[in-house]
């Protein structure tokens, strides 16, 4: 695990201490598990985001179900 330096406004600073001690945790965990939901959810928020898109898609078949080979057509 790599150190890093950030440089932060002391009020921020002095409220993320007092969440990080509300909710059991160090400052430097709250830290992490910020980056670490952040950077998770956004490399999947593209599954999220299509299938949102497909919700509000009106489009539908109708009951017809179909077989690979009818997708593939050469």
């Amino acid at each position: 695990m790599k150190n890093i330096t950030l440089a932060i406004d002391d009020d921020v600073l002095k409220l993320g201490r007092e969440y990080a001690r509300r909710h059991n945790l160090s400052f430097n965990g709250l830290v992490r598990r910020l980056i670490e939901q952040t950077v998770y959810s956004s490399s999947t928020a593209w599954l999220s985001d299509t299938f949102s898109l497909m919700d509000k898609n009106p489009v539908s078949s109708g009951g017809k179900k179909w077989k690979r080979e009818d997708l593939h057509r050469g």
